[in-house]
């Protein structure tokens, strides 16, 4: 319950001690005020950001206290925590720093992280959950369903306390506010995350350079299996190969061993080629017939004399001798060319000899220097299998997650309807405190229906005429009402409800007196504290026989009508 708020800025109105039950904050339009003169400035809506930044809130550069006019002020609040009266000061020029005095501690500062987490375990018990690891809803989530502010679009939905709310933080908050089990919507959460994230995935891997880099999980498949092959077989030939120190050398007396083998075949056709010359040039070497010549002599009639004859004999003997060393001749180079081929042979068989063991030796070894390059292209391999095993089980992960999602849903979906079954008491209770509390304000009462889903918990108010603002307004009014039921008997909450004006905006009259004295019967029959702030004219537009209004509303009036009748009590901004 809140006792008073106050500031230190001279002007701000003193808005007296707040009492349980029903209190109405009014702005008051004045008599002579102009059209233009609106109560839309009187600070009905700043008296509920009030209490927000005094709750720990983030006061962002464009919070009202952070303004020149503001931020050197500082403000107050007294309410009740766990039943002990606590004194809470912040300023917007010191929003970091939050001071709490309570009457069994002097001021103590806290960050607003911390002091949000101090109400958090204070109000809403969120301090076990965290000891078990846990991440319950945060206490600010929660809160904003007791204070719903108009700037974040809180009055479009019941069950959304800002328009920007996420679905999964909904659920979180709602199903923790009403007893259940509030871990299923944090669960439905993190599968909601996951499937963005496999979406902005698959996104990417469709096109672009990271499709290039992750791929398909079909064509990875078929391209590592290729490649593992490939390094399963270096392998192998790394395991036998044997290093030969010499290698190079014996590479390169095997190359001269050919150049050798090579000049003695050419020497030995040269001589083959000799020895077929050789043997013809003998074979035609034949001496003249020299009987032939003397008988050519006689019979032309001449006859020789003796000395010619003699002669004859000499030339005949010298002939005979020069064809008798030719062929001499002859027969030796033949000899010679023959004995040449032969002792290159048996070279030629020695050379080759050597060059075949030498072959052999180097088939079976390698050398240093192509080992040390088969063991670079094993690392570079290894590397390579390594990447496109990486891509491969990313793809396989990120085709295979859409299915885990979906069984993870199914799975979400049977806990909850778990949940519900052994939950049905309070769901019960909610659904008839909504029910009732609408029944209260309309003959065709309007109904709460939680659905389960295969996105989590769906909330539901059925209703005639449910399109109207009005109706709209006056379900938001039975949903809060039913929260402050189901709280109180658990004794968690802040013990107040704040309803600013523009929740009654478009509502009829008789339907905002209505709601009016049933918030006060509501509050005074389970006791909690019922803050709103209305507009004169639309407070008072209709009147209920048995429940006086005035009876509700403190003392000091807010109006625009005058430059200091706000909440601030100046004009700024």
């Amino acid at each position: 319950m809140i006792h008073y708020i106050y500031s230190t800025l001279p002007s701000f109105k003193n808005i007296g001690e707040l009492k349980p039950g029903l209190n109405i904050l009014i702005a008051q339009k004045t008599k002579g005020a102009t059209s233009k003169q609106t109560r839309n400035r009187a600070g009905k809506t700043s008296f509920v950001e009030l209490v927000h930044f005094l709750f720990g809130a983030e006061a962002d550069p464009k919070s009202i206290f952070r303004t020149p006019e503001l931020a050197e002020y500082t403000f107050g609040l007294d309410f009740d925590l766990s039943s002990e009266s606590t004194v809470v000061e912040r300023s917007g020029g010191s929003k970091a720093k939050i001071f709490v005095t309570t009457p069994s501690a002097e001021k103590i500062k806290y960050s607003p992280t911390e002091w949000c987490s101090l109400l958090g375990e204070q109000i809403f018990g969120l301090s076990s959950p965290k000891a078990a690891g846990s991440k319950p809803p945060s206490f600010r989530s929660l809160f904003s369903y007791f204070a719903r502010r108009q700037a974040n679009g809180a009055f479009m939905s019941p069950e959304k306390q800002a328009t920007m709310q996420s679905t999964g933080d909904m659920q979180m908050a709602l199903m923790f506010l009403l007893g259940l089990d509030w871990q299923i919507a944090r669960d439905w959460q993190t599968v909601r995350e996951r499937e963005k994230t496999l979406a902005e995935l698959k996104k990417a891997a469709g096109n672009g350079v990271f499709g290039s880099i992750i791929g398909k999980a079909a064509d990875l498949r078929t391209e590592l299996t290729i490649q593992e092959a490939r390094l399963k077989k270096l392998r192998s030939e790394i395991d036998v190969f044997c290093v030969l120190p010499e290698y190079r050398e014996l590479e390169m007396e095997s190359t001269t061993l050919t150049h050798q083998l090579n000049e003695l075949a050419n020497a030995n056709m040269l001589d083959f080629s000799a020895i077929s010359d050789l043997e013809n040039a003998l074979s035609s070497e034949v001496p003249p017939d020299h009987e032939d010549l003397q008988a050519v002599y006689k019979e032309v009639g001449l006859i020789l004399p003796g000395l010619v004859k003699r002669q004859y004999e000499d030339v005949k003997n010298f002939h005979e001798s020069v064809i008798r060393n030719r062929k001499d001749y002859l027969s030796s180079e033949l000899e010679a060319a023959k004995l040449r081929i032969e002792l290159r042979d048996t070279k030629k068989a020695q050379l080759d000899h050597r060059r075949s063991e030498i072959l052999n030796i180097l088939r079976s070894h390698g050398a240093l220097e192509q080992f040390l390059k088969l063991q670079g292209e094993l690392g570079r391999m290894e590397s390579e299998v390594k990447t496109l095993r990486q891509r491969f089980e990313a793809a396989e992960q990120l085709e295979g997650t859409k299915n885990e999602l979906e069984i993870e849903r199914n799975r979400l979906m049977i806990r909850l309807r778990r949940d519900f079954t052994e939950q049905k008491d309070l769901l019960a209770e909610a659904i008839v405190a909504y029910e009732e509390t609408s029944q209260r304000l309309y003959e065709s009462a309007g109904s709460m229906t939680i659905d389960e889903t295969s996105n989590g918990p769906v909330f539901r108010f059925p209703m005639q005429g449910e399109r109207s603002k009005g109706i709209k307004s006056m379900q938001i009014f039975c949903f809060d009402m039913m929260l402050m039921r189901l709280c109180t008997k658990r004794q968690t909450g802040p013990g107040f409800l704040i309803h600013d004006s523009h929740l009654f905006d478009g509502v009829d009259g008789r339907q905002v007196i209505s709601a009016l004295r049933l918030g006060a019967e509501i509050a005074q029959e389970i006791g909690f504290q019922y803050i709103v702030t209305m507009n004169e004219d639309d407070a008072f537009k209709e009147a209920i026989e048995g429940f006086d209004l005035q009876e509700y509303v403190l003392p000091t009036h807010l109006t625009d009508a005058t430059e200091d009748g706000g909440l601030f009590g100046i004009r700024f901004g």
